[in-house]
């Protein structure tokens, strides 16, 4: 093995046991066996029977977890679960160490097909959301509306902040980084990711905090944990170089599904610059701003995201009863907020 290649980690079926990951009241953890993966799945039971299935992707480094606080806000409208993509949560890596976007897309759809859960309210954040892009792009039949939060789509001009998680993708630089931070406790590790995750940290509860430990000296634990990261990471940066009708941009450009973006002014992962462009791209968009929110909105501010779903929801849903065709129409002006939370606005953009 060369200096720069990543070690490779154990089989699934000879992983150690680690602590159990945490399941939030009223929610279940499965999980379904797949061709080459194993998905963790998280789920809540809905409010009543026959609602429509919603599906959530989490991102770079995050878990099913991540939707813990917005999926009971919107158990009465559908029927959740949330997958942990292969190598991350309680998910194992893939057989084939392949993490790329597009093995991520494809073990959503593996896994939709399978369960004959589509077509689905798909959601996704930040890497999440590019996977979800793909999906929502090359099988429009397995998705109702698309609702990314800060998708990692690509962009130029990269923050500074956001170079750290970039590096990840180097060759070496995670091993480096596992050498460097040895002596870093979890707390430590906590806190410096929702200083880069979170428009206001304080905002986080004494518990979310203590669950937020946990949750790290959990992951610290598996012996793949940078490995999924670093090549995640490199996945992200992977797909943003594709050209063509694989480049994520090509491929927003051909989702059909009704579309909501939200996006937070303080995020140091995507720039705030970037909604507008998402905006245009998507033919039958709607774009929610948080000034105040990070890069996780669905955990800073669940209940101005899930009013927002909803809105979507009613949009689209009287859509499909006048018989909307999808044909484009002129851009809408904009709409009324979209809730509370730091100042939230909304505008509709079609065609």
């Amino acid at each position: 093995m060369s200096s720069t290649e990543l070690p490779s980690v154990p089989p699934a079926n000879v992983l150690p046991r680690v602590a159990a990951v945490r399941i939030a009241e009223g929610e279940r953890l499965g999980s379904v066996e797949l061709p080459g993966i194993t998905l963790s799945v998280r789920s809540r039971p809905p409010a009543r029977k026959g609602l429509p299935s919603a599906l959530y992707i989490h991102g770079l480094g995050g878990s099913s977890l991540n939707w813990s606080a917005l999926m009971p806000l919107l158990d009465d409208v559908v029927d959740s679960e949330a997958v942990d993509l292969p190598g991350f949560g309680d998910s194992p890596p893939p057989d084939d160490g392949d993490y790329s976007v597009t093995a991520h897309a494809r073990a959503v759809i593996r896994y939709l097909d399978a369960t004959g859960r589509g077509p689905v309210h798909l959601f996704g954040n930040s890497l999440g959301g590019a996977v979800a892009t793909r999906v929502a792009a090359v099988r429009p039949d397995l998705v109702r509306t698309l609702t990314l939060v800060s998708p990692a789509l690509p962009e130029l001009r990269v923050q500074r902040t956001a170079v750290p998680t970039g590096l990840l993708a180097v060759p070496g630089v995670a091993p480096l980084f596992t050498r460097i931070t040895r002596e870093w406790t979890a707390e430590q590790r906590v806190r410096g990711v929702m200083q880069l995750c979170y428009g206001d940290p304080a905002r986080v509860s004494p518990e979310g905090f203590r669950n937020a430990v946990q949750e790290m000296e959990r992951r610290l634990r598996l012996p793949y944990f940078w490995d999924a990261m670093a090549r995640s990471a490199r996945g992200i940066v992977s797909a943003y170089l594709l050209g063509g009708q694989q480049g994520l941009w090509r491929q927003a450009e051909r989702v059909l599904a009704p579309t909501l973006l939200v996006y937070g002014g303080r995020d140091q992962l995507v720039g705030f610059r970037m909604a507008q462009r998402s905006a245009r791209a998507f033919r039958d968009s709607r774009l929610v701003t948080i000034p105040d929110a990070g890069h996780v909105a669905m955990m800073e501010y669940p209940e101005t995201v899930a009013l927002a779903f909803r809105e979507l929801l009613a949009d689209a849903t009287d859509s499909a009863d006048q018989g909307d065709t999808g044909e484009p129409d002129a851009q809408g002006a904009p709409g009324p907020p979209a809730g509370t939370g730091g100042g939230t606005t909304t505008e509709n953009m079609r065609g």
